[in-house]
């Protein structure tokens, strides 16, 4: 099982990240071009099918277990009144999870995903990180390996989602101090705050960036600082897949943002990973640009939990559908190849 047993075991995965299997790809590409089509009229689906050859290390990539987790934390700034909602609906949701009831149950299953839930001290909210640090080293090492734990062998696709009340405005505080700008720039609605509960979020966020200000801006210290369990958790599998060679599926803004600040020091972090849709939440769009990922769905989703990157799997699952079953211009007797 991938860990990192300290910070500088952390430092040193994302130092030593590992690139495609450049012959995999090759030979998914020569595929594609032998298919009974003409050259790239699948579009964005042949480079999916050629991308996960890369990482998976075989010409014909495949999901026989794909697989999606929801990470759940709770965040002292909400008590600051940035969400729509009160802390408590996250342990309700986490229950909604478990009895089946809420939309990433469905949508996991209908892309044919096994689904995971992985609480994190729910009774135990990160600190209001407008006063200092969300958690202290030994809290944001223990969310990192949270998530590296749902990285096991046997896993072709890892789909990311989460659920905690407040973390809108923790992804905004990440993606400011990770590329630059105030709270304004980043800050959303959420849950659907109204103008009142932006300004709070927008001040909760510039607090941070000026109570942080002079702390380091390496990944660890600003996912510790202003990030939560549930984004550091998601940090953790996205850096240990990485490892594996395993390709992830990033949900909305709150998923794309724990990777932020691996980004601003380590550009390539996003190289195994799909952006599954872009959201509602104005932020979304201009941080998918800054990692340099290609959203595969625009449906005006903004409910998190995985829900669109689930979504998007069953894309990627039909990219990959095409690519191994389709007949070559030879196996069909078809002119042209």
């Amino acid at each position: 099982m991938i860990g990192f047993s300290s910070v500088a075991a952390f430092d040193a995965a994302l130092a030593s990240l590992p690139a495609p299997d450049r012959a995999a790809r090759a030979a998914a590409a020569e595929r594609q071009a032998q298919l009974t089509k003409p050259p790239g009229s699948l579009g964005r689906l042949e480079a999916i099918a050629i991308d996960l050859a890369g990482w998976q290390g075989r010409e014909r990539p495949r999901i026989d277990r794909g697989r999606a987790v929801v990470f759940a934390g709770n965040h002292g700034v909400a008590a600051r009144g940035v969400s729509a909602f009160p802390p408590e609906v996250t342990a309700q949701m986490v229950a909604n999870f478990a009895s089946g009831g809420a939309a990433i149950n469905t949508l996991a299953a209908a892309s044919g995903l096994e689904l995971r839930v992985v609480p994190l001290d729910l009774d135990r909210p990160t600190a209001d990180f407008t006063r200092g640090p969300a958690m202290d080293a030994a809290e944001c090492l223990a969310a990192l390996n949270a998530g590296a734990a749902v990285v096991e062998d046997g896993i072709d696709l890892l789909v990311l989602g989460e659920m905690g009340i407040g973390n809108s405005t923790a992804a905004a505080a990440l993606c400011a101090r990770s590329f630059g700008g105030s709270g304004a720039e980043w800050v959303g609605p959420g849950t659907g705050v109204d103008g009142d509960g932006l300004a709070r979020k927008t001040a909760a966020v510039d607090a941070a960036l000026a109570r942080h200000a002079e702390a380091p801006r390496t990944p660890f210290e600003t996912l510790r600082r202003v990030g939560g369990r549930e984004i550091a958790a998601m940090a953790g599998a996205v850096v240990a897949a990485r490892t594996a060679r395993i390709a992830v599926v990033l949900d909305g803004f709150i998923g794309s943002a724990a990777i932020a600040p691996i980004a601003a020091a380590w550009p390539r972090i996003a190289d195994h990973c799909i952006a599954g849709h872009v959201s509602a939440e104005p932020g979304h769009a201009k941080l998918l640009a800054r990692l340099e990922l290609d959203p595969l769905l625009a449906l005006g989703m903004r409910l998190g939990e995985g829900s669109g990157a689930a979504v998007a799997a069953g894309v990627i699952r039909a990219a990959l559908a095409a690519h191994d079953g389709m007949a070559t211009f030879a196996e069909a007797g078809v002119a042209g190849g």
